[in-house]
């Protein structure tokens, strides 16, 4: 729930469950989260400022990007403010460029040099310290989840992920394939270590981006037992003589022309936008004067008074008065001219202007 919502579920209504005496089970413990902003504002629905319900599929932008995003920012701490450059960036580094990077390479070392099966591993003290990182990452991983720190849980997969970039860098698979024995050996090592890395960060995904998550399952062809689990401890899921399938890139990189427009659409441009439709598919009415009929007596009445004040109108025109007073008598003319018309059921003439010479 947002901030607002806190002093009465944490006060009000834990008092009204105590007073009614009927031991009603009270809350423990209270999620809450403090106030998304958009940009440099804050979303309003009233001026088509932000992107609402479905209005995000209407982007082309898969919905596992946005879950991924959105969560990212969650405002646990502070509020935060949802920003298209800071998505674009995201998207592009920290899913594209560590998590996507890592776990195609992976799956794509064992497809190349491993004929699509997992290698034989014999771990060195490297390999061994690398498994001491991710372990304690996986198991700061459920603690964050037991506290519902959801956004810094998500951080803990791109650690993970992060860890396993460098650990490839550093030991070079893809040039150790083509050296000695020794060299092929530890080649098949790293190689078989990140896939199952990869295949943990499968898993972990599952909550946050489940698409993504089903999509490298099926990629590793990860054993249904090994998705239905998670475990505090590092374990190898994918053991040597393992089949892999077909490998592919899990993301696609934002472009700022896409980014941009997008800005540019949901800054209030849709509402306007949609004004502008609503205006061409239903044309306001044209004003229509109500007519109604008057009784002789009554249109008598007005006749005279139209003949009256047109005599006043033209006496002072004849003693050429001034201006002003002229007009406001003219004024009353029209106004009585306006209701002997109405009363007679004739329809209103609009006035003709002069024509420029």
């Amino acid at each position: 729930m947002a901030k607002d919502n806190v002093p009465f579920h944490g006060l009000v209504f834990p008092c009204s469950a105590l007073g009614a005496e009927d031991n009603y089970t009270l809350v423990s413990h209270l999620i809450a989260t403090e106030y998304l902003n958009y940009e440099d504002g804050k979303f309003s629905k009233s001026r088509g400022v932000g992107v609402f319900g479905d209005m995000a599929q209407d982007t082309g932008i898969p919905a596992d990007i946005w879950r991924f995003y959105l969560l990212y920012i969650r405002p646990e701490g502070q509020d935060s403010a949802f920003s298209w450059t800071d998505m674009l960036l995201k998207n592009n580094s920290e899913l594209l460029n560590n998590l996507g990077n890592f776990i195609n390479r992976a799956g794509m070392f064992v497809s190349k040099f491993f004929g699509g099966s997992v290698p034989k591993m014999v771990l060195t003290s490297d390999d061994q310290r690398l498994l001491a990182h991710v372990t304690l990452e996986l198991q700061h991983y459920h603690q964050l989840l037991e506290k519902v720190r959801i956004r810094d849980a998500l951080r803990s997969i791109l650690t993970i992920s992060r860890h396993g970039n460098q650990y490839i860098q550093v030991n070079e698979p893809w040039k150790r394939i083509k050296g000695s024995e020794a060299d092929r050996q530890r080649a098949g090592t790293v190689t078989g270590l990140a896939v199952n890395i990869a295949a943990l960060l499968s898993i972990m995904l599952q909550p946050y981006m489940p698409t993504v998550s089903s999509t490298i399952s099926a990629q590793l062809q990860l054993p249904p037992l090994a998705c239905s689990v998670l475990p505090t401890d590092f374990l190898c899921t994918l053991p040597a003589g393992h089949h892999i399938g077909t490998v592919s890139p899990l993301f696609q990189k934002l472009e700022n022309d896409q980014i941009e427009s997008l800005r540019q659409r949901f800054g209030g441009g849709q509402m306007e936008e949609s004004l502008a439709l609503k205006a061409k598919v239903f044309p306001k009415p044209a004003a229509v004067e109500t007519v109604t009929t008057a009784g002789p007596q009554q249109i008598q009445e007005l006749m005279d008074e139209v003949t009256k004040q047109g005599n006043i109108v033209r006496e002072l025109k004849a003693q050429k008065a001034d201006k002003n007073q002229v007009a406001a008598e003219v004024a009353k003319l029209l106004d009585l001219k306006k209701q002997l018309a109405l009363a007679e059921g004739k329809p209103l003439e609009t006035p003709k202007g002069k024509k420029k010479k």
